[in-house]
């Protein structure tokens, strides 16, 4: 069983408008609440696809409820409950294009922390653990190691998506997978990837330090997996992009359904997941993935080193 852990999760709210003018009134329309947070999104991409995965999560206040709640409605959720209320997100789509503003989210104390440690040690099915998003609030980036260390003591794997500079430590703990985007990379391992040929260096360099496998994002320019023996790279969708909020955990979790359990099928998870991220950017929130199959038609993948 795959687990997924959001550490910091989220009630997003979408919304449209014609206008953003301060000191007015800016009315909005198509208002979008969905459970949020990076974990989960990567566990309702796996359902979609048939692969069952377990919610892990710090949830509180009535949106943690909300979430929580909606969630349970598609797969299992261990909730651990978290001080104060859990935060609500809010995108707007304007005529100069996408607003986010994320909120800091609801603080995670030490024996909460605790909890949720005990529950990973005591899943007897975990096969792997996903840990995506950002902390909560009271959270130390020396937690992520806490976790990666009872997974690998219950001879499980792991998959990192976060943006912590931390991260540069954590993959010397050689995670199963990591899916950093350009920013990302260059950011928290001080590489360069402006052609593809500083991309395959800088994959050669970050699998060196410990990561087995990289699915580098980078937005429209596709994406690009090494295995640590070949590169490949996948193009992108050419879609009419609403919004890039939740795209690239549905990338994730597509490409994760296609490749965990197969792990030489390479080229159809990518395409799955180029695919799956595209027509998400179309929607507010993940959308119902209708035109995956469709997009997936349109994906070129190559192997490029």
């Amino acid at each position: 069983m795959i687990y997924t852990l959001t550490t910091n999760p989220a009630v997003d709210m979408n919304v449209t408008t014609d206008a953003m003018i301060p000191e007015k009134v800016n009315r909005t329309r198509d208002a979008v609440y969905t459970p949020n947070g990076k974990g989960l999104n990567v566990s309702f991409t796996l359902e979609h696809f048939g692969v069952r995965s377990t919610i892990l999560g710090f949830f509180g206040g009535f949106s943690g409820d909300y979430i929580v709640r909606e969630a349970s409605k598609v797969c299992p959720v261990k909730a651990v409950e978290a001080d104060g209320i859990t935060r609500v997100n809010v995108f707007v789509t304007g005529p100069e294009g996408e607003y986010k503003l994320p909120n800091a989210g609801a603080p995670v104390h030490r024996e909460a922390q605790e909890k949720m440690l005990e529950i990973i040690r005591e899943a007897n099915d975990l096969e792997c653990l996903v840990v995506s998003g950002s902390l909560s609030p009271e959270m130390d980036s020396s937690y992520y190691d806490e976790l990666i260390d009872v997974v690998k003591t219950k001879g499980s794997e792991f998959v990192l998506d976060i943006s912590d500079t931390h991260l540069a430590d954590l993959v010397e703990k050689k995670p199963l997978l990591i899916k950093p985007n350009d920013e990302e990379v260059a950011g928290i391992f001080g590489v360069d990837v402006e052609d593809e040929r500083e991309i395959v260096h800088a994959l050669h360099e970050i699998h060196e330090r410990g990561a087995q496998n990289i699915l580098l994002t980078l937005g429209g320019e596709g994406a690009y997996f090494f295995d640590g023996e070949r590169v490949w790279h996948a193009s992108a969708a050419k879609v009419d992009v609403l919004s890039t909020t939740c795209s690239g955990d549905a990338t994730l979790g597509s490409f994760l359904s296609a490749w965990f359990y197969d792990r030489d099928n390479v080229e159809a998870a990518l395409r799955r997941a180029m695919a799956t991220g595209g027509n998400v950017a179309m929607c507010a929130g993940l959308g119902d993935f209708s035109l995956v199959d469709e997009l997936e038609r349109s994906i070129k993948v190559e192997m490029v080193a």
